[in-house]
Formats: C-alpha cells, structure tokens, sequence
C-alpha cells in the first residue's frame, strides 16, 4: 500500500476541531475505502503506479462554498462539500504522477452547513463530519451519485467506511 499525506486546514472560527483526530480519521476512512474490492476494481487510481497518494481537505464556512461554488462552478449557493477531484476529472491522458506522488485534489466543507445538517438529523456534528469526509473522498477516487444506483453504492460505502472507525451513521 502507498504511503498517503492529507493536509487538512481549518479556516472556520467557529468549530476548533482537532485536527490531528480529523486527519487520522481520514486516513482511515480512505484506507478502508481502498481495501474494497468493488471501489478498487472501479476507481481512478487502478492501473497506475505511484509510491504516495496526496489531497487537501479545508475546512471552512457556506460564504466561502458559496464564492467558490460561484466562482468555479457557476452555481450561486453555498455548498456544504465541494470536491475538486483532479486526477480522477482528468482525462486518462491528462493525469500524472509527479516524482511517485498522486495528488487526488482537494475537499472543501463547510463546517457551518455541517453543524446545521447534524442538527436536522439528530446526530453528532463529529458523526455528520466524517461522513462527508467519506463523501469527499468517494469522489476524489471518481465516484459520483448522478443516478440513484450510484448514490446508493457511494452511501452504502460511506457508512462502512465510518463503522470501520467506530462512527454508526444510520440516519441518512
């Protein structure tokens, strides 16, 4: 298995979370992730070879989503997760691996719009973060929910992601 470096930065005032837990869940979360055979044998690192896997993840509010999703994506709301899956968005002959490392891209979350999603529901703020940090990375592998089919394989696999780090996510 390769090594894989997240960098995680947390620009929202209003939730100190611990980053160290958030990244050491985010390891595991995409080590689970990568052991299924269903996502191994579908996702977008299959068929390369690299010695170490990269991508962000920044923490911060709907204002920011929101200028983002506007900017980029030219969608006028905030997001609660946007995910800029590089490699995987690529055209095959596009991608590339610099020095052994493959940069995935990057997962922006919202840290607000998850406090008020948890409230809704009726979980934990933490619970409710790390599903869409399992969310993220679904899509940074290349997986996406345009169909209802695919939404089911993502959710099925974001929740065992979670049990796999002690985190039983049964309200969505």
């Amino acid at each position: 298995m390769s090594t894989v470096n997240i960098e995680c930065e947390n620009i929202y005032s209003n939730w100190d979370i611990d980053i160290t837990l958030i990244t050491k869940q985010a390891h595991s979360l995409y080590d689970f992730l990568c052991s299924q055979s269903e996502i191994k044998g579908n996702y977008c690192l299959r068929d390369y070879q690299f010695d170490e896997v990269s991508f962000d993840i920044l923490f911060c509010d709907g204002n920011k989503t929101h200028e983002i999703n506007k900017e980029y994506r030219g969608k006028d709301y905030p997001a609660d997760i946007i995910t800029f899956a590089v490699f995987a968005d690529s055209e095959p002959e596009e991608r590339f691996i610099l020095d052994g490392e493959l940069n995935l891209g990057e997962i922006i979350i919202a840290l607000d719009k998850i406090e008020e999603s948890a409230k809704e529901k009726g979980i934990s703020p933490e619970a409710e973060l790390a599903f869409f940090i399992a969310h993220g990375i679904m899509h940074l592998l290349g997986f996406d929910h345009q169909t209802e089919q695919e939404y089911n394989f993502v959710v099925k696999y974001q929740k065992e992601a979670l049990e796999s780090i002690n985190i039983n996510y049964d309200k969505v």
